[in-house]
């Protein structure tokens, strides 16, 4: 369930700020008149000045501060699309198919951390099914007898549901998570190790509700294993890193639990 200082491109210009002042005219009157004042001084100023303020305009316009920006910058090749197709398929709802490689690595985590982490997950007869999906063959057992402890009857009925992991009548049980972003920390093409960060809303919509709905930021790591396709080993879940609140006013459950409903989830792709 989480991104400098620009200068101007040029220091300013100007004159020297200097005023000449004239004196009067002490000369003798019945010397030939003086010679007007020759004006090419002024206009060749005038041009210097002119043809410096459009340099100047042209090189802030080149949003070139005179430092090396080549490590900032991104190269066109880091957004260009890799021509790995990520996602080639669906296994009963849930993503398949992934590239052996990290990219695949990652979209696989970003959508498993999404059904980990779902209302059906919490339903005994839907459970069984996205373990055998998700997980690897050799610890497909050891992870329905882990879950199904932790789902217990005890822990679904503080969350407002029944032993089926459903809610009351008039309620909405909502666990809809959306992956902000991956990190591959160690990877072969057998085994990644994978980080999701994600946030969601979490908790039971409706007006009676004592667990009403809030929102989570937390990190979900997954080991996965290649078998013909990326496989969970194991995973594990942290808090955080978590963005400072908004004062944005909270929605009634009435408007989250019609949300929920309407707006359906997606298929992450790295």
């Amino acid at each position: 369930m989480s991104l400098g200082n620009e200068n101007d491109g040029f220091d300013g210009m100007g004159g020297t700020g200097q005023t000449r002042t004239r004196l009067p005219d002490t000369a003798d009157p019945y010397a030939p008149p003086r010679r007007p004042a020759r004006t090419s001084r002024s206009l060749i100023t005038v041009v210097g000045v002119v043809v410096l303020l459009i340099a100047a305009i042209a090189f802030a316009n080149r949003g070139d501060d005179g430092k090396d920006d080549s490590a900032d910058t991104p190269s066109a090749s880091t957004t260009a699309a890799s021509g790995t197709k990520p996602v080639a398929g669906k296994n009963g709802g849930i993503a398949s198919g992934f590239a052996r490689d990290e990219q695949g690595a990652q979209s696989a985590a970003a959508n498993y951390a999404v059904a980990l982490v779902s209302a059906d997950i919490l339903m005994p007869d839907q459970r069984d099914g996205i373990v055998r999906k998700l997980f690897v063959p050799d610890k497909v057992g050891e992870l329905e007898a882990s879950l199904d402890k932790a789902y217990s009857a005890e822990f679904l009925s503080k969350l407002g549901l029944d032993n089926n992991g459903k809610a009351a009548a008039g309620l909405t049980y909502v666990s809809r998570t959306a992956p902000v972003g991956t990190k591959v920390t160690q990877f072969t093409d057998t085994a990644a190790t994978v980080e999701v960060w994600c946030t969601g809303a979490f908790g039971t919509a409706g007006v009676s509700s004592t667990n009403p709905v809030t929102s989570d930021w937390f990190t979900m790591t997954l080991k996965l294993r290649w078998t013909g396709d990326w496989k969970v080993e194991s995973f594990s879940q942290k808090e955080g890193p978590a963005p400072v609140n908004t004062d944005r006013t909270a929605s009634d459950a009435d408007a989250i639990a019609k949300a929920v409903e309407e707006f359906g989830g997606f298929t992450y792709a790295r």
